[in-house]
């Protein structure tokens, strides 16, 4: 068994949510949603688990404790940028989980699902992604007429033709380390956003010869963000059906 590390992007403020409490540390049925996604990503076989921590990264540090490792990310540069912030904690082996705090619905069996996928078929990256009725704003995954992996194109780029497309980047990703970490390195913000993206990483990857898919999670409740109030009692609503 190859090491797997498990990153958690947690540094955001959420805006949205109305409140001064960094977003991932709002509950969802009597827990942090980021510690529902740390225990998931342990249940999948997580050895070590990375918190990308900023927006009032003390709070985060002050409820999680030692129970996992931090890295911080000052300022919001993008997804890449996140786990550029944690280069230093992936170790040069193996498999990087990459996790977003505000998913805490998100389960064990998806992951252990989605490195499965990784490894049979020998891939660099494999994205997981949902199918969903209405796909508006988020990002595509693209995929040629055999069904093969082409790219991912965010909604606001898409043609006609792809915006007709159902499948979405769910925003978690399984990456070979050694690969993820090459393509860190060629990662560039020259784009409108001044970002750093990390679906960008997954173009170097394929660029680079390595194999790249996307694996469609069975429950898209799995993949629900939360960024209000509003989607947090949805959270909870179907955590408590569970």
């Amino acid at each position: 068994m190859s090491q797997l590390t498990a990153l958690i992007l947690a540094a955001g403020k959420g805006t949205r949510m109305k409140s001064d409490l960094p977003k991932v540390l709002h509950t969802c049925c009597g827990k942090p949603m980021v510690s529902h996604v740390i225990e998931a990503a342990r249940a999948a076989g997580a050895d070590r688990v990375v918190v990308i921590a900023g927006y009032k990264s003390e709070m985060v540090h002050a409820e999680l404790g030692d129970t996992v490792l931090y890295a911080e990310q000052t300022e919001q540069l993008g997804t890449g940028h996140a786990v550029m912030c944690a280069e230093g904690q992936l170790g040069n082996e193996g498999e990087t989980l990459i996790l977003c705090g505000d998913t805490p619905l998100v389960t064990a069996e998806t992951l252990k699902q989605l490195s499965e996928a990784h490894r049979a078929a020998g891939n660099g990256v494999t994205v997981l992604s949902a199918i969903l009725e209405d796909p508006k704003g988020y990002g595509r995954i693209i995929r040629d007429a055999e069904g093969a992996f082409l790219k991912i194109t965010e909604d606001k780029d898409c043609t006609e033709e792809e915006r007709a497309t159902k499948e979405i980047n769910a925003g978690m990703y399984l990456f070979d380390t050694a690969m993820l970490r090459d393509s860190l390195s060629k990662l560039t913000n020259d784009n409108a956003q001044g970002e750093y993206y990390l679906t960008d990483t997954i173009e170097l990857i394929k660029h680079a010869g390595g194999r790249v898919d996307a694996m469609p999670v069975s429950d898209t409740n799995e993949i629900l963000g939360v960024n209000t109030k509003e989607q947090l009692a949805t959270a909870e609503e179907i955590m408590s059906t569970r």
